[in-house]
């Protein structure tokens, strides 16, 4: 944890505690002590009145009030009050010692949870707690800390390349701050909308697993599809696998009005698929059916448990349930195998586990050549495996072979919705051609607007061509759909930080690392967003945090320069340089605009633009780059891209 600089201050923090937690307390206050914030707890003062006038006084003054809950602290009303004085300021970071809840009247805040931590300054409970810190506490509520993000599932929902294709500023200044939101409980929500479960796995063999999560997607697909539902998205229906909560929890949490559970048993070909259909208002089954099929019969059964829902929720027998969109595939092999590959691409565990997906949906279109879905997702993993893994020499044919396969997806299927997303990435990314791309997200957007996927790929897309107020709108309409999904919050911030309007993004930053404070690039977009609102102490705190090497050596270049510590900036952009070479043109071009060295930053990005190299897509909007923009080489730039 890096120390804060002479001649600037740290926070003035509270710690609000009880007396029997006080060896849990006396490292933490050691650790911020030593970072440079002036830390008050009641350890610093005798007991009498004066106890509770100089309480009094340091609530008043403090910065942020950290609100320590425990199995001892619940029942503390000294606690609650110091709670609530920091609650109505808007300077509550909740933190729990013990992993236990708060009490009634502060579960809608999210909380950090320290119930792991054994005293590391460097642990990833202090880093959410800085970033908590930096933005002053939390603005609004939280859903309930057991809707908490995995990290490793965060690709599905929103794609890899909304954040890959940003390794700038823009992209790592999606962290930073700390803030919360209030969900909607499921009375406000509408009629017409449901969350589908994950499905249990009960086959006894965790490895069929991609069976009964594939089957659980493929269902919300349907739904949406056939009955025109509202439908919550993958990442934040998955928050409640092997859930406890009740329906009305789950249901509140996720802005629905209906919740589709289920389990799969699976033996050779054999199937049981048991699904139950509960009204969250009331909590009770309004239908439940279990069917016992061969494989072969999975087709039938999910249009058979799609049509039965949704006349259960309407009265309405669906007409179209016969006449889906032709993206699918009726050979069992086929949708096997694109179940595997799914899997595999969704875990985003590395170039591994793309390379069985591709493998894997190379499979699938081997069974059925007309399977529109896999040929869709094999341009996606194209993509991603040029864009990560693959030396330059082989980005021209991995490109055109993830073109083949988008054009081939939206042949077979017109009205395919994530087809035409596929091609219009494919597009975008292969040149940083805006212009070509733009008729496929529009059309993606046009067949899919209530898509997920489509939606937070269309508002990056409206975003990064100048139309902030539409990405922020198509970004706002996704989270809806998926709002326990901190990528949705970082998104939303992101748009907000390329507006300038760094206080509030930082907010969203920060609600995302604080729903998850593993996130990839996060501590770098902390970093980013206060570097932007002179906060320069504690910028290069997140900077030297950030686990991503080529984030923190660019934003350690930009503050340190700030901090007037050239040599040690040179030093960060020298090794950005050396050890990621034109990998990193565009964040190369960052530092250099920023540094004023306008004919270098500008040597990089007709570099950057001529090797197709990535970061380029947040050219137009990016604030590292203002410097360069009254330049005509950055113009015709601008223009060659299809952003003027």
């Amino acid at each position: 944890m890096t120390m804060v600089p002479s001649g600037q201050r740290g926070r003035i923090l509270f710690i609000s505690y009880a007396r029997a937690d006080r060896e849990r307390i006396d490292p933490l206050t050691r650790v911020l002590t030593e970072a440079g914030h002036q830390v008050w707890w009641d350890a610093l003062i005798e007991g009498g009145e004066a106890f509770a006038k100089s309480i009094e006084s340091a609530l008043d003054l403090a910065d942020v009030v950290i609100v320590a809950w425990s199995v001892h602290s619940v029942a503390s009303d000294w606690v609650r009050d110091e709670a609530s004085h920091g609650r109505d300021r808007g300077r509550l970071v909740p933190i729990s010692l013990d992993g236990t809840l708060p009490p009634l009247g502060f579960r809608q805040y999210h909380f950090i949870d320290f119930s792991k931590w054994r005293g590391s300054a460097q642990a990833p409970e202090i880093a959410a707690l800085v970033s908590a810190i930096a933005a002053g506490g939390t603005a609004r509520a939280t859903p309930s800390p057991d809707a908490r993000a995995r990290p490793s599932a965060l690709r599905a929902t929103l794609g890899r390349r909304a954040l890959l294709f940003g390794t700038g500023s823009a992209v790592a200044a999606l962290g930073g701050g700390y803030a919360a939101w209030r969900v909607l409980g499921a009375h406000g929500a509408p009629d017409g909308s449901i969350a589908v479960l994950p499905f249990a796995n009960l086959s006894g063999d965790p490895e069929q697993s991609y069976f009964s999560d594939g089957l659980s997607e493929e269902m919300r697909a349907k739904l949406a599809e056939v009955g025109g539902f509202k439908v919550a998205a993958q990442i934040s229906s998955d928050h409640f696998r092997n859930h406890e909560a009740d329906a009305r929890t789950i249901g509140d949490a996720l802005g629905v009005a209906w919740l589709l559970d289920g389990s799969v048993r699976r033996a050779g070909d054999t199937l049981r698929i048991t699904n139950e259909l509960i009204e969250v208002r009331t909590g009770m089954t309004k239908w439940s059916q279990s069917y016992d099929r061969q494989m072969r019969d999975i087709f039938a059964v999910q249009s058979e448990i799609a049509s039965t829902v949704i006349q259960a929720i309407t009265g309405q027998i669906p007409a179209a349930a016969a006449t889906l969109l032709k993206s699918g595939t009726a050979v069992v092999a086929a949708y096997d195998a694109f179940l595997r590959g799914r899997a595999y691409y969704n875990s985003d565990t590395g170039e591994d586990a793309d390379r069985k997906a591709l493998a894997s949906f190379d499979a699938a279109i081997a069974a059925d050549p007309n399977y529109a879905q896999a040929h869709a997702m094999r341009a996606d993993t194209l993509l991603d495996i040029a864009s990560e893994y693959a030396p330059a020499d082989q980005l021209a044919a991995l490109h055109a072979d993830a073109m083949g396969s988008a054009r081939r997806a939206v042949e077979l299927a017109p009205r395919y919705a994530y087809g035409w997303l596929v091609l219009g990435e494919e597009t975008l990314y292969s040149r940083h051609d805006f212009r070509a791309a733009r008729p496929f997200y529009e059309k993606a957007h046009t067949l899919g607007p209530m898509d997920s996927e489509v939606l937070g790929q269309y508002a990056y897309f409206a975003a990064r061509t100048g139309r902030l107020a539409e990405g922020i709108a198509a970004i706002e309409r996704k989270i809806d759909l998926d709002r326990l999904n901190p990528l949705t919050y970082e998104s939303k911030g992101l748009f907000l930080y390329c507006a300038k309007r760094f206080a509030e993004a930082a907010r969203l930053f920060g609600q995302a690392l604080a729903m998850s404070p593993g996130l990839s690039h996060a501590q770098s977009s902390l970093g980013f967003a206060l570097l932007c609102q002179g906060e320069l102490t504690a910028a290069r705190a997140a900077f030297v945090a950030e686990p991503d090497e080529r984030q923190r050596l660019t934003g350690l270049a930009l503050v340190d320069r700030r901090l007037k510590a050239m040599p040690a900036a040179r030093q960060s952009l020298d090794m950005l340089a050396h050890k990621f070479g034109d990998a990193t043109l565009y964040l190369q071009a960052m530092v250099l605009a920023q540094w004023g060295e306008t004919d270098r930053a500008l040597d990089a990005l007709e570099k950057a633009r001529a090797a197709n190299t990535p970061g380029l897509a947040w050219a137009l909007v990016e604030p590292m780059l203002d410097p360069l923009r009254g330049q005509a080489r950055f113009k015709r730039l601008l223009v060659g891209m299809g952003l003027l």
